[in-house]
């Protein structure tokens, strides 16, 4: 079942909210898509397969389309809200995100960390980009990876030439993240199903209500 929401705030954030069938679920996942400007949307094959499995799992996932670009600080904004939204109605909550939304995803992690006031269970990161944008107004995920203080996931391609993420990859590990590595390309073609259950298997531990 998909539900249309609007997410509060200054920004058009519009999502579609998965919940499983016939129970009322404690634990939502918010998914960032990749980036806008190059198609990314909540309709994302990758989002709507971590959607289904979640969904599987007895878990909802808000899937959900940033607002006007705006360089990747607006983008965060979103995701921030989108958070705050799913926290104000669920027990739980975690994060996932797809490149440039794993970049998000992270970031997004690490200021909860610093304590926004919101609650998160664990962040989940395919293929995230390092950083967005230049200078002192970047959205910076390796920079963020050290302030995250729930558990980290990140999953990317051994032949990914789109995103350098290596740097990123060995902060997440010297976090203490769950790197996994996959023989896929950035796109992880043919590869949605398998990739969408490794995120839900991960993110399922820390937000199921017997955790």
């Amino acid at each position: 079942m998909s539900e249309h929401v609007v997410v509060p705030g200054s920004r058009d954030v519009r999502g579609s909210l998965d919940e499983p069938d016939g129970i009322d679920p404690t634990a939502c996942v918010v998914a960032c898509p990749p980036h806008p400007r190059l198609g990314g949307s909540r309709s994302d094959r990758r989002l709507t397969a971590v959607a289904d499995a979640l969904v599987d799992r007895g878990i909802a996932c808000l899937r959900f389309d940033y607002g006007e670009w705006d360089d990747g600080r607006g983008e965060l904004r979103d995701t921030r809200a989108a958070l705050e939204w799913a926290g104000g109605r669920y027990d739980s909550t975690a994060l996932f995100g797809y490149s440039f939304g794993g970049c998000l995803a992270l970031v997004a992690a690490a200021d909860v960390a610093d304590g926004d006031g919101t609650q998160l269970a664990a962040v989940s990161a395919l293929a995230p980009a390092p950083r967005i944008g230049d200078g002192p107004d970047a959205v910076d995920a390796v920079a963020a990876v050290a302030r995250i203080d729930c558990p980290g996931q990140a999953v990317y391609g051994s032949r990914d030439d789109t995103v350098d993420s290596d740097h990123l990859l060995e902060r997440a590990r010297e976090r203490g993240f769950s790197v996994t590595e996959l023989a896929a390309d950035h796109h992880f073609v043919g590869q949605a199903d398998r990739t969408a259950g490794l995120v839900a298997e991960f993110l399922a531990g820390p937000i199921s209500p017997s955790s």
